[in-house]
């Protein structure tokens, strides 16, 4: 009797702590959140109600669990982008066991058969071809990945070749992490959408992407004709599956925001949970 009330005081006393530090942690992010509304171009365009306090509950009750953090936008956006610049202002340490991250990018269907037989770029989308839907991305396969990441398994990624479009099954050994990163335009799909623990969408005006998308397709041989077929298809298809998972986010973050800021903000909240959390 004496062991089982000398337990329960003392799961009452822990929860109680952990209840102190998850308010503590919760207020020092609102008053963050607070000072990057000032900025001419803030970070963090819109945050879920409930989002703060989803945080603050993983990092005090969930340690020693791996957190999967989903970010999408439009192809050209700035994903890759913020994921590199963040991981570049957050994680000082490079050793294993940190951060993992999984491109969408990688996970693209083999079409090399299909561009061969059409002949060019130009020729296969004149056929109705999309690049920039669901189905060309083998997300069953990126789920699977995810899930054995988050579960303490290696796997070996694919790797795509953006100009001759083969998929190569032995790309890069992706090691388990506290933290997986994934990033892509589908990442937020409904069918990888629910093993994600943060779901956020990276906002850039649409000037802004159709500038940063035709500098890149020139890089992966898409040029005249070919360019403004696809980019015309990336715009619908965006509209249709990706812009509605703004909705469902848990977070907006600024596309235009640059790494000097990115680098500022993380630091400003790494200190001071440090502080909030001794």
């Amino acid at each position: 009797m004496a062991e089982t009330f000398e337990l329960t005081n003392y799961n009452f006393y822990s929860n109680r702590l952990d209840m102190e530090l998850i308010s503590n942690i919760v207020d020092t992010l609102k008053e963050i959140l607070e000072e990057d509304k000032k900025q001419e171009q803030p970070l963090f365009l819109r945050v879920a109600d409930d989002f703060i306090m989803n945080i603050a509950r993983k990092v005090v009750q969930e340690k020693k669990k791996t957190f999967l953090i989903g970010i999408t936008e439009e192809s050209a956006s700035g994903k890759t982008v913020f994921v590199d610049n963040t991981i570049e202002a957050v994680v000082r340490d490079k050793k294993e066991g940190i951060y993992t991250v999984i491109r969408q990018d990688d996970y693209y269907k083999d079409t090399s058969r299909e561009l061969r037989e059409a002949g060019s770029y130009d020729a296969l989308f004149k056929t109705g071809f999309s690049f920039d839907t669901p189905d060309v991305i083998n997300l069953s396969l990126m789920r699977e990945h995810l899930e054995k990441l988050k579960r303490g398994e290696t796997v070996v990624s694919p790797r795509y070749d953006f100009v001759t479009c083969v998929s190569d099954p032995n790309g890069d050994v992706k090691k388990p992490a506290k933290v997986i990163l994934t990033e892509g335009l589908y990442v937020l799909n409904e069918e990888v959408r629910d093993i994600m623990d943060v779901r956020v969408y990276v906002f850039t005006p649409i000037d802004v992407i159709k500038d940063r998308w035709y500098k890149r397709a020139v890089l992966r041989g898409k040029t005249g004709e070919a360019a403004d077929l696809q980019f015309r298809d990336v715009n619908d298809t965006a509209q249709k599956y990706i812009r509605p998972t703004y909705q469902i986010s848990d977070c907006i973050i600024n596309g235009m925001v640059d790494k000097d800021y990115i680098k500022v903000i993380t630091d400003k909240i790494l200190s001071r949970l440090s502080e909030v959390c001794g």
